[in-house]
């Protein structure tokens, strides 16, 4: 079972690239928007991550944080953050925990190789914890921005 929109999302805890430890109930009063991807230094993700890294001040304004979670530890989100000059969090979800409680870990196909993996994904959550909107199977190609649209068009 996965989490549904209006349900209150799980509470877990996760390293970040900065060393502190969080939790989504950290952001509470604000929204968070939730982006699951696969791996850091790939085309896809570096898209993806660039797209919400500029951005950036319009989530902001918007009382939205952003975070990103993927499977690699914290020092690749570190290298990760470095080389693309990234404004917020990366949670190391190594057991995919988070993953699991959200529905994204799954069974994933490629050349002919099955294999588990993150199904990139975003999650938008409220100032209560609740979660408000989801888009499963992302495709990274105008994502953020429809992404930034739902918020300025669903909150204030």
């Amino acid at each position: 079972m996965t989490i549904a929109i209006g349900d209150q999302v799980p509470d877990l805890t996760l390293k970040a690239n900065s060393g502190k430890e969080i939790s989504l109930s950290d952001y509470r009063g604000k929204y968070v928007v939730l982006y699951f991807y696969p791996k850091d230094m790939t085309p896809g993700c570096t898209t993806e991550a660039c797209d919400f890294r500029d951005n950036y001040e319009s989530f902001k304004e918007l009382d939205a944080v952003i975070l990103g979670v993927s499977p690699d530890p914290v020092k690749r989100h570190e290298k990760f953050i470095e080389k693309h000059d990234l404004p917020f969090e990366l949670l190391a979800d190594e057991e995919n925990e988070l993953a699991e409680e959200f529905g994204v870990w799954k069974l994933k196909k490629n050349f002919g190789k099955e294999y588990m993996g993150i199904e990139r994904s975003t999650f938008v959550i409220d100032k209560d914890g609740k979660l408000m909107n989801e888009w499963r199977k992302v495709r990274v190609k105008g994502h953020v921005e429809e992404a930034l649209e739902y918020l300025r068009e669903n909150t204030q």
